[in-house]
């Protein structure tokens, strides 16, 4: 009889995370942020693609790629679903609430679960929505100037789109850790911003020996993902994306223990 007791409990966790996360205006105003900016950007990156095509050189034409053209959003897609998964954590911080939700889930670790589900499904379901979208007009855009384009039935395509929306959602679970260990916001998202955009633009101050973790590294090899047109740097974009994936879940045991350990 306890097994279905702590299945209910988790149910009312999980559904009270899903209240609190759709009450707050800042989930609706990052969630319209995210595809206003994303395909704004698309828009500008295939906007003038016909221009760029018809005076590129040979060999870029035999490189081209409008599926990874399409969804260059992710740059700063990242950042704003970053700020989404932020926001799940330290947003109870900042108002204090996060004392109520321990006094109606004690276990810490049910409640900290129920937020990663629940901010997991939303940034899956918005990720892979942009993602699609994102394609849909770049390509649209592309064929209106008569420059090669994509379908999804075409080889390695729709890897990519999937791959991409599972990208964004695993910087959103990035960005739940990163908050629930720094407890602000402010904190995290310079964290993030560190971890996405600074270490890759260093990588070549780092040791030799060290070089191939950034392999691994978000908007480095995982990245690698969104393009159909082979790179020989990184041949195997879902082993890529895989050990970042493997990242951000080490990153997620390091926010359970310090959720655990530390008081509200």
């Amino acid at each position: 009889m306890s097994r279905p007791a702590h299945r209910a409990r988790f149910g009312h966790a999980l559904h009270a995370e899903w209240v609190k996360l759709r009450s707050l205006r800042s989930t609706w105003h990052t969630l319209a942020c995210l595809f206003a900016v994303g395909l704004g950007i698309t828009s500008l990156a295939t906007g003038r693609a016909g221009e760029e095509y018809a005076s590129a050189p040979a060999a870029e034409r035999l490189a081209w790629d409008p599926t990874g053209r399409s969804l260059t959003a992710y740059l700063v897609a990242q950042l704003v679903i970053g700020v989404l998964g932020t926001l799940v954590v330290t947003s109870e911080h900042a108002t204090g609430l996060v004392r109520t939700s321990l006094a109606v889930t004690p276990r810490r670790h049910r409640l900290l679960a129920a937020k990663v589900v629940v901010a997991a499904a939303v940034a899956v379901v918005a990720g892979q929505a942009l993602m699609f979208a994102g394609f849909l007009l770049g390509q649209a855009l592309l064929a209106a100037q008569d420059v090669p384009h994509a379908a999804l039935d075409d080889p390695g395509v729709l890897s990519a789109v999937v791959g991409g929306g599972l990208y964004l959602a695993a910087i959103a679970l990035l960005a739940i850790g990163l908050g629930t260990i720094l407890r602000a916001t402010a904190g995290a998202l310079t964290a993030l911003v560190g971890i996405v955009f600074l270490v890759p633009a260093l990588a070549g101050l780092f040791p030799s020996w060290s070089r191939g973790l950034l392999d691994f590294w978000p908007t480095r090899g995982a990245a690698a993902v969104f393009a159909t047109a082979p790179n020989p740097a990184y041949p195997h974009p879902w082993l890529n994306l895989g050990g970042m994936c493997l990242g951000v879940a080490a990153v997620l045991a390091a926010a359970f223990v310090v959720f655990h350990r530390r008081d509200a």
